[in-house]
């Protein structure tokens, strides 16, 4: 009895240690805290009159910033926009959890407001603005735009004594000694790697010269420049602009087309295409050819249409290598190629009875040296199209409809945004884009695969891939269709929300909408469809894709969702299920 007795407290003590022991786990796991993502230091320097902090706490705690209560979110999500004095701006936060217990984070702004722009008072020139900016190579005949900021009521001038005018204050937003002009490029000048004089003088003949921290080259017209492509992943430009995209896109082109080079800016070649279009491509993506190479330029030979087994092939005969691009129409569903310095000598155009894909082919020349070749389609949906050069003949392959319209079957890529030392977006709660991408990819995978389709998929762990190789990757294993995922993020935590789709070209725009459909079934905001994406994974014409940004990861109510797997499970479902309505409409 004695025994039993000792063994009844035995057993009473370790319930009583689990208790506290539980207890204990359970007050650390809700105990105040304070978290921060923004700001990421106790004390920062800010020429913004707001800031928004932004972080976490425990569950069921309560927040006061300065006083003033902040919203804590179920998550423990907080977010809270502060103003500013001039100087120094001290931010107190204040948790408390259920038991009452508080944490404080100190916060010091020193808020420096930015100074008005005022008039050049001495008689000198301030600044000088070039455009294009940067090291410039020019062709005589091109213009170099001036911006100079000086001296009230001076006379202004550049190469040639090349007279700058002052503006009104009207286009200067009040702003005097703001004076603009251009100086047309000259074949007898010859600069090489030379800044370029403005000068100022002053109603009492004092004066002051400036010299252009760009340089500039001309080059000679006589003695042509030619490159080569290289590479695969060599791409013409429209423009030299650039954003966090690069620069808009023009297509892919394959290696060892020749371009003659007409102009440089930094780090980019301006290319003649024909005598009325140029392009810009990145000095990374060609080689140089030995001096007296000839601009290319070609007649057409014989046009044909042939059958394979999952594709149409189109091959044009050249006699050179050209550059080209390719882009997609809708209603009617076409393929519209058009091949730089080509000029037409085509008698007629093969296209036998078996062609799967194409319903007809036909060609314009739409102008001196710009030979277009018209691909109708017999499908209305796109499923992708690839160019490239066999010998110097231009070879367009045109994918099938899959036999099979269901995910049975399906070759389905999904692409999981960022991955390693690529965070993307992280928000309130600290938690990466990259985590959750890669969480929701597994729950597509699944889904996909329940129904029969083979996934394919760009990474299942964290790992760091370039987007160059992710577009090598499809391009060599090519999937029936991509989905890249991603979560969008803004400065503002509260406007920004909402799904959306994203996608470049028109022939695949059905796809992403499908998505999109069911993504705003699910009750979320609208933040559009969105086309001509300048997105890496959006450039393919090889197979439809879409990126899907799901929800703002910065706004803490929509990152709340994101980290409810449940959610995820839904959302992964209605994907699924908006790539079958996509085919459906393909049947």
């Amino acid at each position: 009895m004695k025994t039993g007795l000792l063994k009844n407290m035995g057993l009473l003590l370790s319930i009583f240690i689990f208790l506290i022991a539980t207890e204990t786990r359970g007050q650390k796991k809700d105990k105040a805290f304070i978290k921060l993502v923004e700001p990421q230091k106790a004390s920062t320097s800010t020429s913004e009159k707001s800031f928004f902090i932004i972080g976490s706490t425990c569950k069921g705690c309560t927040m006061e910033i300065n006083n003033e209560t902040v919203k804590v979110y179920p998550t423990g999500a907080f977010a809270y926009e502060t103003k500013f004095a001039p100087g120094v701006n001290e931010v107190n936060i204040v948790a408390k959890d259920v038991q009452e217990r508080t944490t404080d984070k100190k916060l010091r702004f020193v808020y420096t407001p930015i100074k008005p722009e005022l008039p050049t008072s001495e008689t000198v020139i301030e600044s000088v603005q070039t455009v294009p900016s940067g090291d410039v190579w020019v062709m005589p005949g091109d213009e170099i735009n001036f911006r100079v900021k000086a001296k009230t009521g001076c006379t202004v001038t550049t190469i040639n004594n090349t007279l700058l005018h002052e503006l009104p204050d009207s286009l200067t937003k009040g702003m005097k000694g703001i004076y603009q002009g251009f100086y047309t490029v000259k074949e007898t000048d010859k600069f090489n790697e030379q800044s370029l004089p403005v000068m100022l003088t002053a109603p009492d003949s004092s004066s002051f010269l400036y010299q252009t921290k760009n340089k500039f080259t001309v080059l000679d017209p006589m003695n042509k420049m030619m490159v080569v492509t290289k590479g695969r992943l060599a791409h013409l430009e429209y423009g030299w602009g650039d954003d966090r995209l690069g620069g808009a896109k023009i297509g892919y082109i394959d290696s060892l087309i020749p371009l003659e080079v007409i102009g440089k800016i930094e780090s980019e070649y301006k290319v003649r295409l024909t005598e009325n279009r140029s392009a810009y491509i990145p000095i990374e993506h060609v080689s140089p050819l030995p001096a007296g190479i000839f601009r290319s330029r070609s007649l057409t030979g014989k046009i044909r249409a042939i059958p394979d087994s999952s594709s149409d092939l189109v091959q044009i005969q050249l006699f050179k290598k050209l550059p080209y691009q390719s882009f997609q129409r809708t209603e009617p569903s076409q393929i519209v190629i058009d091949i730089f310095g080509a000029t037409n000598n085509t008698n007629w155009i093969d296209q036998p009875n078996a062609l799967k894909a194409i319903k007809g082919v036909h060609y314009e020349q739409i102008a001196d040296e710009h030979f277009r070749v018209i691909i109708n389609l017999k499908q209305k949906q796109h499923w992708g199209h690839t160019l490239y050069y066999e010998g110097n003949n231009l070879v367009v392959r045109v994918r099938h409809q899959p036999d099979s319209i269901t995910l049975t079957g399906m070759r389905i890529a999904l692409d999981a945004g960022h991955g390693g030392s690529n965070p993307g977006a992280v928000g309130a709660l600290g938690i990466a884009e990259k985590t959750i991408t890669l969480e929701m990819i597994k729950k597509l995978k699944l889904e996909l695969e329940n129904q029969g389709a083979i996934v394919v998929l760009t990474r299942d762990k964290d790992t760091f891939f370039d987007n160059k190789q992710r577009i090598l990757f499809y391009r060599d294993s090519l999937p029936d269709l991509l989905i890249s995922f991603h979560l969008n993020s803004s400065a503002n935590p509260f406007t920004g929300k909402g799904t959306s789709v994203f996608y470049r070209h028109e022939g695949f725009r059905s796809f992403g909408n499908s998505i999109y459909k069911r993504m705003l079934g699910l009750g979320l905001a609208d933040y559009g469809n969105n086309g001509s994406f300048n997105f890496m994974l959006n450039s393919p014409t090889e197979y439809p894709n879409a990126l899907i940004e799901a929800l703002f990861l910065s706004n803490p109510e929509e990152e709340m969702l994101m980290v409810d797997e449940k959610f995820q499970e839904k959302m992964a479902k209605e994907i699924v299920e908006g790539i079958k309505d996509f085919l459906k409409g393909c049947e």
